[in-house]
């Protein structure tokens, strides 16, 4: 088994050494490959100061007096020794460490002229102090950090993170939101951005959903959660950015580890599977995951709808229940990281994901002049399949170009996500006046639907006069879009097309971006960071099917400006300023119509416009750890989901259209506590006022609300080394868009503890404690009231097992005739 995977890893490496070894010998800097003129050596042993026995495969780093960066680095052998050879006249320190001993720091070590060779004899490691000690200290770590343009959410170690998946956790994550189609909100708003490790998904929130549930919560390493990004981010997202940045291996050898996990919602079952190695030398740095799960969940809901007329008024009751099955083989993510020389490191990633989703959605609706007189009763079946499958490849390239800080960095990324639904509509008509069946509809929809994606970005930033920091760099995307939906009438034994409801869409956009961003210091107590970023925009979407196209091309200008008011140790202000945009999604934009029962449909819109955001913050930080943040927004052209009514046959059709201009104003604090010495509180509290205009027909609709949440999390050690979390959230009532949304507040709590040393991590998950996670909301348009209340299956119980191992030591000793004894340098 050792042996095949250090083969696998061998080829991937493999894989990307032919095409780098000639970069590596042509681009290597003399100084790199040629032995100094005055050139030393530093040796040592290194032992236990209590047993006096070696410590082999320690780490030692060599550095240079005053500075952090490694200039090499090696392991200890079999007898605790180390060597250091072609080591350039200069002055350095030694850092020592190892698994289970205090890290020791060694120096100054001089090489001169005159001296060459520094011996230093004997080192002794002291034994580090207790495990318990070591573990209270780790996993006490603070949950959230705050940093000067944005709040950190440490994941890595947390129970929490044990047998969930990255959706989990983002939903869990301050001041986050997510509702059941998979829309993100922030503070109380709308139009957020989720990148990972940096880089833009560009899916639409079902298909976000549906890779952040693929993709294990123990992979991620943080959270950022910017609300004013900086000019060399992309200017999509009116809310702010969700960055989700996953684990990077830091650890010499091969490392790794295997999970298993199992959830049950009272009704289905679920589980996760996978595992992940890691391999690092003082070169490359590989990796390879596989994550494979079966999701399950569902939901339980009613619906009231009352249109209004001159001649009737009809009242709907529907009740409904849904179920739906995740399934697939595993997700693969494979990368690897060559470091060329100590200025230069070119790597890949690649990721591939695919499943196939069942659902059902079974409502029982009674349609009648009055509230309990039904005259009609419908019984409504609907039966879905999706095949999904997400391909991503990135390459990407980071290089130092001098010793006063020049860097350079470049991407280029391929995504290519295919979806293809089928979906069976069973519809029963019962006359109840009558007692006897007045019809049925089979229906049945194809709809295909793909994305290629191509991306490519370079990254510049030079460090200029004292404190001061020039970035610039540019960016170019294309995304093509191809949906093909097909509806047709199944009541015959062949299909019949409804040209009527059927479309075939094709949408493409091409994205240039620049950016000048530059920061620096004034005096002790300011720092300015201004920038300028410039997009333009070419997009044609074109219906097939009714020969429509349209074409857009514009030029949009997104300034940001950030300041830092350091007013003493334990006080400071920032204020901050950015325009941005929100862009349709590619669904919204599709004019095709989707089925969702026999009086409700969905249709995209193509004359969809962007939406524009004018963001303006003050954060006050108090002893780097409270902070008190003010927001405001000014929303231009407001997407938002809009009703098109047909009152006399009863029909809702839901579309996506601009609603004029909406303004969101909110107050975030963020107050961590200690509460005893093993139980620590992270607590957000959000206040906001939103409000959203609306032309409805010929009306003018104003829905405001001052909304509030509560959110709270605690870390307690308990005896025996148990690990306990609890999530605990409370959202006033809202308004978004055209709807006003009920209060809603639950409970997450898990329980963690190890084993054989650390290295099996056992934990207990329990969601929604009191099944309270459920959605309230109503629109009330004059012509039609609609009433929706819908739990979702939450409340689930799970139990996770994760082994972790380290083989870095035999991986060494196996390749030590390679002489592959140096750390990694470039720290990737």
């Amino acid at each position: 088994m050792k042996k095949g995977l250090l083969l696998l890893l061998g080829q991937l490496c493999l894989f990307s050494s032919v095409s780098i070894t000639a970069l590596a010998q042509e681009g290597t800097p003399a100084s790199a490959t040629s032995t100094p003129q005055h050139s030393g050596k530093i040796t040592g042993v290194l032992t236990d100061s209590v047993s006096g026995k070696p410590i082999d495969y320690a780490t030692v780093a060599l550095l240079r007096q005053g500075e952090t960066q490694a200039v090499d680095g090696t392991l200890t052998d079999a007898q605790g020794a180390f060597s250091f050879t072609n080591v350039s006249t200069g002055t350095y320190v030694l850092a020592v460490s190892f698994i289970g001993y205090q890290t020791k720091s060694i120096g100054p070590v001089s090489i001169t002229e005159t001296n060459r060779s520094s011996a230093l004899g004997t080192i002794r490691l002291s034994p580090a102090t207790t495990q318990l000690q070591e573990v209270n200290v780790e996993t006490m770590r603070p949950t959230i950090t705050m940093e000067a343009d944005r709040m950190v959410v440490n994941i890595e170690g947390t129970a929490m993170a044990a047998g969930n998946t990255a959706y989990d956790v983002l939903a869990k994550s301050p001041g986050v939101y997510i509702d059941q189609d998979g829309n993100i909100q922030l503070n109380g708003k709308s139009g957020v951005t989720v990148m990972l490790d940096g880089k833009l998904t560009y899916l639409s929130s079902r298909d976000l959903r549906t890779l952040l549930e693929g993709m294990a919560a123990e992979n991620i390493k943080n959270i950022e959660i910017i609300t004013n990004p900086s000019a060399k981010y992309d200017a999509e997202g009116s809310s702010g950015i969700l960055n989700i940045n996953l684990k990077k291996n830091t650890q010499q050898g091969m490392n790794g580890s295997v999970y298993g996990s199992y959830n049950y919602n009272g009704k289905q079952h679920g589980y996760s599977t996978g595992g992940n190695i890691n391999y690092k030398t003082s070169q490359w740095n590989s990796y390879i995951n596989l994550d494979m799960a079966r999701r399950v969940g569902g939901r339980e809901a009613t619906f009231t709808r009352v249109f209004f007329n001159e001649a009737q008024t009809t009242y709907f009751d529907q009740v409904a229940t849904g179920n739906y099955e995740v399934e697939g083989p595993p997700v693969v993510r494979v990368g690897t990281d060559y470091t060329i020389n100590k200025v230069h490191s070119i790597g890949f990633m690649a990721n591939y994901g695919t499943n196939k989703l069942h659902s059902d959605f079974l409502t029982d609706t009674y349609i009648g002049p009055a509230p309990n007189q039904p005259l009609l009763y419908i019984d409504a079946n609907n039966y879905n399949v999706n095949r999904f499958s997400n391909f991503t490849t990135n390459l990407h390239y980071q290089g130092k170009l001098d010793t006063v800080g020049t860097t350079l960095s470049a991407d280029i990324d391929f995504v290519k996500i295919t979806n293809r639904g089928y979906g069976n509509f069973y519809n029963f008509y019962d006359s109840l006046a009558t007692d006897q069946p007045v019809r049925q509809d089979f229906l049945y929809t194809d709809t295909p639907n793909g994305f290629d994606i191509y991306a490519a970005k370079v990254d510049f930033a030079r460090p200029l006069m004292e404190g001061h920091k020039l970035e610039l760099g540019a960016k170019a995307s294309r995304v093509v879009s191809d949906n093909d939906s097909r509806f047709y009438f199944n009541n015959s034994e062949v299909p019949v097309l409804d040209l009527n409801r059927t479309n075939h869409f094709v949408y493409d956009e091409d994205i240039y971006a620049a950016y000048l961003n530059w920061n620096g210091k004034f005096g002790d107590n300011y720092t300015v960071q201004a920038g300028l970023r410039a997009e333009q925009t070419r997009s044609v979407g074109e219906s097939f099917t009714t020969g429509d196209i349209r074409k857009r091309k514009y030029l949009d200008f997104f300034p940001s400006i950030f300041v830092q008011q350091k007013l003493n140790e334990n006080y400071q202000v920032n204020y901050s300023y950015s325009r941005r945009i929100q862009r349709p999604n590619y669904g919204s934009l599709n004019p095709f119509i989707s089925y969702r029962d026999p009086y409700t449909y969905v249709q995209g819109n193509p004359g969809l416009r962007p939406q524009y955001t004018h963001a303006f913050g003050i954060t006050q930080v108090f002893k780097k750890d409270y902070s008190l943040v003010f927001n405001y927004q000014l929303l231009q052209d407001v997407i938002s989901e809009l009703p098109i009514l047909d009152v006399e046959n009863a029909t809702t059709i839901y579309t996506t259209g601009n609603v004029d201009d909406a303004q969101n104003i909110s107050l975030t604090a963020i107050l961590p506590f200690q509460i005893m010495k093993n139980w620590d509180t992270n607590n957000t509290l959000v206040t906001a006022y939103n409000e959203y205009t609306m032309l409805i027909g010929n009306e003018l609709e104003v829905n405001d609300q001052i909304f509030y949440m509560v959110q709270t999390n605690h870390n307690i050690l308990l005896p025996k080394k148990f690990k306990l979390e609890v999530n605990g959230v409370y959202r006033g009532p809202a308004a978004s868009g055209l709807y006003r949304i009920a209060p809603m507040w639950w409970v997450h709590a898990a329980v963690k503890k190890s084993f054989l040393d650390d290295k099996l991590d056992v934990s207990l998950n329990v969601n929604d404690i009191f099944k309270t996670y459920r959605l309230v909301f109503t629109t009330d348009i004059g012509e039609n009231i609609n009433d929706f209340d819908q739990y979702f299956r939450g409340r689930n119980v799970g139990v996770t097992l994760r082994y972790n191992f380290s083989r870095g030591a035999e991986f060494k000793a196996n390749r030590r005739n390679n002489s592959l004894d140096e750390l990694n340098r470039t720290g990737n």
